[in-house]
């Protein structure tokens, strides 16, 4: 079977930046943007215009400043929304407006105070309108994950008719396990006049940390399109992670599935866009955390001594890791110069580890001079939390 082209729609400009102290300037946007494009996204979600001059301004900055992408922008279902998005995206290449509405019961009676039929028409109306201005149009459902599937299936169906060329489906609340957001798209496609006129998107939120599995379950009930933040930065708990979901489609061959993603730049990017954000990337977060491609355990760094495989499913390489040359318990490259992992040495490292670790700093040694080490160097190692390779020549020098 022919593999099945997945677009990778990043939304860390737009959902990313919601995060409480997570404010970035214009000149930072850009350089942010201008480094999506350089990664391969088919999607640059640029703001929401209407919320602020500043984010109307940014938007039409990036705009300017982006070749081939397509630039998004987002938009209630309202015309004066849809009217300033427009203006800002003037300059765009590639334009897309993306409005929507709630569509969950729990949206319609508490948020909107309406009622189905009201929102059907809302939706219909919202999508024709910003048909008047650019042809790209993505609509949201928001809170999808937990409207009920009949209606759904009604507004995917006015969307289509009022010229929706995208839509999306977001887990707003994170609320859906995997067989069941799965089981929605496949009930739209199966159940939806002309569904396959449009592309499906999935947005999918991580507060149950299903993000990534509901993202995967989409792709493989049809969805073409997921929506992804570098480093699963958004609301509340976060979207679904771009290198997640990239590196899954990357290394999981079944699946069938390509992205146009650069991954040599997937670790560069991530420390670009913690650096501006503020937001720390956990030490062992997946795919782009420092700990990642770091090993500890005696057992693991054994194996991975003998052959990188046995412990790692991703070549460090591939993401463009690289060991942090001012840490000095990050060993050097391996003798495999294709593998940037690092043996950090700690009470639960073993011999094999230790004499590792010596050979890289030019000391060769038998066994028995290593079983005569080998205490010394646990009992520094309870002292301590990682043992410095001025610690090992402290070692070797006191026997």
């Amino acid at each position: 079977m022919q593999p099945k082209k997945i677009l990778i729609f990043d939304t860390t400009l737009r959902d990313g930046e919601q995060v409480p102290g997570c404010k970035l300037n214009e000149k930072e946007k850009i350089i942010i943007a201008k480094n999506l494009e350089l990664l391969g996204v088919d999607v640059i979600e640029a703001g929401f215009p209407i919320s602020s001059p500043g984010d109307f301004q940014s938007v039409k900055e990036i705009s300017k400043n982006i070749s081939n992408t397509i630039i998004c922008c987002l938009t209630r279902a309202k015309k004066k929304d849809i009217e300033i998005a427009a203006q800002a995206l003037k300059y765009a290449k590639r334009p897309r407006i993306h409005t929507g509405i709630g569509t969950s019961e729990s949206h319609i009676k508490n948020k909107f105070k309406s009622t189905e039929e009201k929102i059907l028409n809302i939706a219909y109306e919202s999508v024709r309108y910003a048909k008047q201005f650019v042809e790209d149009i993505e609509f949201y459902a928001e809170d999808a994950g937990r409207t009920e599937n009949l209606f759904l299936a009604k507004v995917c169906e006015k969307v289509i008719q009022a010229g929706a060329t995208v839509i999306n489906l977001p887990d707003t609340t994170g609320y859906c396990l995997p067989e069941e957001y799965g089981k929605k798209i496949k009930f739209l496609i199966e159940n939806v006049p002309n569904i396959d006129k449009v592309t499906l998107s999935t947005h999918c939120h991580d507060d149950f940390g299903l993000a990534t599995a509901n993202s995967i379950e989409g792709i493989k009930k049809g969805a073409r399109q997921v929506e992804c933040t570098i480093n699963g930065i958004g609301e509340r708990a976060g979207n679904t992670p771009l290198e997640e979901i990239v590196m899954i489609l990357k290394q999981k061959k079944e699946l069938n599935c390509f992205t146009n993603i650069n991954t040599k730049m997937l670790y560069p990017i991530s420390q670009l866009v913690s650096q501006y954000t503020g937001m720390v990337v956990p030490q062992n977060k997946a795919i782009i955390g420092t700990n990642a491609f770091s090993h500890s355990s005696g057992i693991h760094q054994d194996g991975m001594i003998k052959n990188s495989e046995t412990y790692e499913i991703i070549n460090p390489n591939e993401v463009g890791y690289k060991n942090s040359d001012n840490q000095d318990n990050q060993d050097k490259d391996y003798d495999d110069e294709d593998n940037n992992s690092s043996i950090v040495l700690t009470a639960r490292s073993g011999r094999s580890a230790l004499r590792y670790r010596y050979k890289q700093l030019g000391y060769a040694f038998k066994k028995n001079k290593l079983d005569t080490i080998y205490p010394i160097f646990l009992k520094y190692a309870d002292k301590k939390k990682e043992i410095s390779d001025e610690d090992l020549k402290e070692i070797i020098n006191s026997v």
